[in-house]
């Protein structure tokens, strides 16, 4: 169905629809049954009406040769009526159109009124210049009802004849204006110039006499019959056998397409060639535009009366709400003519409300069915110890893909219909990838507990975490304008991190434990050697972490420069390293600054963004170094700015090292940590990782 949206302005591969208003790219003629059935009542009831019975014949022949000298009598008062068709000027000029839809003068009238006979030839033979002599028979019959001087039979006679003479005239005339684009176009402007005359003169009213005997004439109404055959055309129009399509279309969707393009098509053509044709009172695109709408709407309507299955109910959507407004009527050629039409939309607003609602609910059901279905494929992966696939040097899970994908599609499809069905679906979308995310943090930590001995461990690890940036990635664009994302929806990805990060990094820490271990069992005499040997150790293990993506790496090398320096300062605060002089708290202080600029040159050349550990523990060496009090205090204040869990505790234990100093100076050293505006929460915790006592 997407595929269908996106083709809808060409529609590549499909033909045409024919039809009778041979609208572009249309040749193949349709007649209409009803039409059909219509004219050929029409003739029916013209041969009828002029073949009267053979006993009227002798008597209607001795009444023309008193007919004649009545009609002498009459030609001067006739002559004015036939200036009406001669063109001749009024005192008030007429409109434009009404001098374009009058014909010149048929060369019969000069010579007086054809018979009906003759006008009946005429008309069979498809001359619309009969139409004007036939309106003077019919007001030569109303004046003679009028003066009195015929008798009832007479005059019901002759207008049975004139009224059947009218339905074959109707019947040309419709005849024409039901195909206008198959008629040339001089013959086509003789129909709406008789269509326009019988207009004006159904608004003069013309009808029979009061207290007479003929039934009333008028109004014929032919231009509502003209608009009652347009909306049959569009019925005939829309209501196409669909033509075979494209391989994954329902019969629905191809439906659709074809009525959409058929009436895009039609309307188009409407515009550029009937539009300059038709007089302004046809209102042609108007009367076309409502007919093809009404026809659309009714199947619209029918449709949405059925229990829809899901795929149908998007498709009726995103027609309502964005094909056919968007590409029909407001299509480049159209939106300037329709503008005013105001033809509203195809289906009532609490109707389509309920589809909508009916939509996010099928589709907030089929994304978290099918997120759920890919985790659960992804943790049978890695407890059958399936290797990841490896992309550009990296682990790489197809797991990040797949959920963001289907996450993302039903967003478009939302969006596809409404800008604002759109802007629904994806709150309860974030709702579900939250949850979503929570399963996933909880299938992994299993996985992390349960699988360690498995071969592709590690490698799967590493995918995972290497997920999180897919992610949080894909979270952080199409969510960024909601508040606590990184809270709510990141934490789990967070989590996934961390925990990932610990299992890479658990069998280096504990090949690390016992060599931290020799800075106090040898009470600090080798640390430049002990440091060596660790920095040795890390370095042999780090190419273990060279599959994960550059961010992670440098984030797992940060975690590995933070435990460095936090084992080093456990070291420092076991309390079993007390100096009594100055010289040899220097001494000491020398070898921390010494072990600081190893450990920073290393992590830092080996990827670790981690500058706010740079004064960790030179700033402690510091502190061990100077003699004065109030140094030592400005110290400590400093200290405490830079890393605000330093607590008291931890000061203790580094003032422990300092055996010259009052147990006095020390609580005055450690009333610094007292003077403080508030609780300060580290960004980086450092301390706070370190238990002392």
């Amino acid at each position: 169905m997407l595929k269908m949206m996106t083709t809808f302005q060409g529609l590549p591969g499909e033909q045409p629809v024919p039809g009778p208003l041979d609208f572009p790219r249309s040749h193949q003629k349709l007649s209409s049954t009803s039409e059909g059935e219509s004219e050929a009542s029409m003739s029916q009831a013209s041969s009828e009406d002029l073949a009267p019975p053979l006993e009227m014949v002798a008597a209607l022949e001795r009444d023309e040769e008193g007919t004649v000298k009545k009609e002498k009598k009459k030609s001067k008062g006739l002559a004015k009526m036939f200036n009406v068709f001669k063109g001749k000027k009024k005192k008030s000029q007429p409109s434009p159109v009404e001098q374009e839809s009058e014909p010149k003068a048929s060369p019969a009238l000069d010579g007086g009124l054809p018979t009906v006979e003759e006008l009946k030839a005429d008309l069979e033979q498809g001359r619309l210049e009969a139409a004007r002599p036939l309106l003077a028979l019919e007001r030569e019959l109303l004046e003679a009802a009028a003066a009195g001087g015929a008798s009832d039979e007479e005059l019901v006679q002759r207008q049975s004849k004139v009224e059947a003479l009218y339905v074959l005239l109707r019947g040309q005339v419709l005849g024409v204006l039901r195909r206008p684009l198959e008629a040339a176009p001089e013959r086509l402007r003789q129909a709406l110039a008789v269509v326009a005359e019988q207009e004006r003169e159904d608004r003069r009213g013309a009808a029979g006499p009061e207290g007479s005997t003929l039934a009333t004439m008028r109004p014929r109404r032919w231009l509502q019959l003209w608009r009652r055959g347009v909306a049959q055309v569009a019925e005939e129009r829309l209501g196409q056998p669909v033509a075979a399509g494209a391989e994954g279309r329902s019969e629905a969707e191809r439906t659709f397409l074809q009525m959409g393009r058929t009436m895009k098509e039609d309307l188009e053509a409407v515009v550029e060639r009937l539009k300059p044709l038709f007089p302004a009172e046809f209102d042609v695109v108007t009367a076309y535009a409502e007919s093809y709408h009404e026809c659309f709407a009714a199947q619209v309507a029918a449709m949405a009366q059925f229990e829809l299955c899901e795929r149908d109910t998007y498709m009726l959507l995103v027609w309502v709400q964005n094909l056919y407004p968007n590409d029909i009527i407001n299509s480049p050629k159209l939106a300037a003519e329709l503008q005013e039409v105001r033809l509203g939309s195809l289906l009532p607003p609490e109707q389509i409300q309920l589809l909508e609602a009916t939509f996010l609910s099928n589709e907030v059901a089929n994304v978290k069915e099918l997120i759920a279905r890919a985790l659960e494929l992804e943790s049978q992966h890695w407890a059958k110890d399936v290797p990841p696939h490896r992309l550009d040097g990296h682990c790489h899970s197809e797991l990040a893909i797949d959920v963001i994908q289907i996450i993302s599609q039903g967003q478009v499809k939302a969006e596809s219909i409404t800008a604002d069905l759109g802007m629904q679906i994806k709150q309860v979308l974030l709702l579900e990838l939250v949850g979503f995310f929570r399963s996933y943090q909880r299938a992994f930590d299993e996985f992390l507990e349960r699988y360690k001995q498995l071969k592709n461990y590690r490698a799967n690890v590493i995918a995972n975490i290497n997920n999180c940036l897919s992610f949080r990635m894909s979270a952080e664009q199409r969510w960024q304008t909601l508040q606590d994302t990184h809270s709510h929806l990141l934490a789990p990805l967070n989590e996934i991190k961390s925990h990932g990060f610990d299992s890479l990094l658990q069998n280096l820490f504990l090949d690390l434990k016992p060599l931290f271990k020799r800075f106090t069992q040898t009470r600090w005499t080798a640390p430049v050697e002990t440091l060596e040997e660790i920095l040795t150790t890390v370095s042999e293990r780090l190419p273990e972490f060279s599959e994960l993506q550059d961010c992670f790496r440098e984030e797992i090398m940060e975690a590995v420069h933070l435990h460095l320096v936090k084992e080093y300062i456990i070291r420092l605060s076991k309390r079993r390293l007390v100096l009594k002089t100055a010289e040899q708290q220097q001494h000491l202080a020398g070898h921390i600054l010494s072990n600081a600029d190893l450990i920073q040159r290393f992590c830092t050349q080996n990827g670790s963004p981690a500058a706010w550990l740079s004064a960790a523990l030179p700033r402690l060496a510091e502190i061990i170094r100077l003699q004065d009090l109030n140094a030592i205090k400005i110290e400590v204040a400093t200290y405490a700015t830079w890393y605000p869990d330093f607590s008291k505790g931890h000061l203790n234990a580094i003032l422990a090292i300092k055996g010259n100093l009052s147990s006095g100076e020390a609580r005055s050293i450690r009333g610094i940590l007292d003077i403080s505006t508030g609780p300060h929460e580290s960004a980086h915790p450092l301390f706070s990782l370190i238990k002392v006592g």
